[in-house]
């Protein structure tokens, strides 16, 4: 008996992650493993690339987790450099185009496919956007186009289009390689994923720092020298002297090929999949990473959530599917942690534009607090932002900025949610204590018990 067939389209975290979940599963007989990448690299951290860049990480062999070799070692059949231009999926067959090999096209058949394509980076439609010196950051080829401009230049200006987690993460790096950095945010604080008062602590942080970070400001295109290089990024009323200007404005679903093919799609243009991570009304598809909307446990909608953490767990459901085995992928509560120099920014559930967005009603509160016991040497400052629903006291969102100790806190808040937890049995976690990690009350235990008495108030 033939053996099945098996297309992956996508060898990052998902698509991979797919292929080796299933092939531990099904024996090389029975099932016939082909997947296509159009990069130089499989496998890969693109989280790691703004401190591969900052020199904080070797790269990009140590942002690797498996080569394309160590892949076909394990008789999946890898094709790097391979677009695939088209799904049929009346035929069961993708379209293919080599490359580095003339582009030659091929078809390839299928009897269960997955789509792991992944998302693209933002990147409007300006004057000058495309020229040499204009940088995305989104794959390890991006990577290395970057460090080449950085390397080759003998200036030491830096714009950065966006203050997102990518926009702040690429501004450190910047500074650490010795440039100016400015930041051009078109929002009125920088982390559009914090409400607008957490967002301000940022931008305060921020401009200590040394970063420029200029908000409230729309990007109106680049000015290029006479090699058709850039030299400023241009907005509505200045312009910033730039050596190099890097992209940080977001991301996208990949989902062209979806589209064209009439793939059920979600509000942000992600593919809708069940909780087996199959494609909606299709019986031998499925689809995981940044390309798919997944289920928000808190709001109870879909939402389009570009992280390695859910791309590596969809890859692992979506192989024990493929695979002959039963998994599934209940959700997201929207946890992210990221840092600029030592500034620590972590977020989970939702933002209160997004609970007003969900139709609830709620209570915020917000506390200043220390990371460690105040007597403690090296105590520092931290902000705790939390969300309860007004009649039920149920957690809905946290936001925490501060330093050392700070970020990781957020996983405290992430349990919560996904258990469905209120305000006030939160104030009864039995979580660690020491003065070198954390007052008698933690940061978040203090919130916890200030929101519970702002839900009994409110019901007064």
């Amino acid at each position: 008996m033939a053996a099945e067939r098996l297309v992956v389209v996508g060898g990052d975290a998902a698509g991979m992650a797919a292929a080796s979940q299933a092939r531990r599963l099904r024996k090389p007989g029975e099932l016939a493993i082909t997947a296509f990448e159009r990069g130089h690299f499989t496998s890969y951290s693109a989280c790691g690339i703004p401190y591969w860049v900052g020199g904080a990480v070797d790269g990009p062999d140590a942002l690797i987790a498996r080569t394309a070799e160590e892949h076909r070692a394990r008789d999946i059949d890898l094709r790097m450099r391979t677009e695939v231009t088209e799904l049929d999926l009346d035929r069961g067959r993708v379209r293919t185009r080599e490359l580095d090999n003339g582009g030659r096209e091929s078809w390839t058949g299928f009897d269960k496919l997955v789509l792991a394509t992944g998302a693209r980076p933002l990147r409007p439609d300006l004057p000058g956007i495309d020229a040499p010196g204009v940088h995305g950051v989104q794959t390890l080829d991006d990577g290395q186009a970057l460090l080449d401009t950085l390397d080759a230049s003998s200036g030491r200006r830096a714009v950065v289009v966006g203050a997102g987690y990518i926009g702040v993460e690429m501004a450190e790096a910047l500074i650490r390689r010795g440039y100016e950095v400015t930041v051009l945010e078109r929002s009125d604080q920088p982390m559009s994923t914090l409400d607008p008062d957490m967002g301000a602590l940022v931008h305060e942080a921020m401009c200590g720092m040394g970063i420029e970070t200029v908000c409230g400001t729309t990007v109106t295109g680049v000015l290029t020298d006479s090699d058709g290089r850039a030299r400023a990024v241009t907005t509505e009323d200045a312009e910033y002297p730039a050596d190099v200007v890097v992209l940080g404005m977001g991301v996208r679903p990949e989902t062209t090929l979806a589209a064209a093919a009439g793939l059920p799609l979600g509000e942000s243009g992600g593919l809708l999949t069940d909780l087996a991570m199959r494609v909606r009304g299709q019986d031998h598809l499925w689809a995981g990473g940044d390309c798919v909307e997944v289920l928000d446990l808190v709001s109870g909608r879909t939402r389009h959530i570009a992280l390695g953490t859910h791309a590596n767990k969809h890859g692992q459901v979506i192989g024990a599917n493929v695979g002959g085995g039963y998994a599934t992928f209940p959700g997201v509560v929207g946890t992210a942690v990221s840092k600029v120099c030592d500034l620590e920014i972590a977020r989970t559930g939702l933002l209160e534009r997004q609970a007003h967005a969900a139709g609830l009603r709620f209570v915020t509160v917000t506390v200043e607090a220390t990371n460690r016991a105040g007597y403690y040497p090296g105590a520092r400052p931290m902000h705790v932002k939390m969300l309860a629903e007004r009649r039920t006291g149920r957690l809905l969102g946290v936001q925490i900025v501060g330093r050392e100790g700070a970020g990781k806190r957020v996983d405290i808040a992430a349990v919560a949610l996904t258990a469905g937890m209120t305000v006030e049995r939160m104030t009864a976690l039995d979580l660690g204590y020491a003065p070198p990690f954390s007052p008698v009350w933690d940061p978040v235990l203090v919130a916890a018990r200030k929101a519970a008495g702002a839900v009994r108030d409110a019901g007064a």
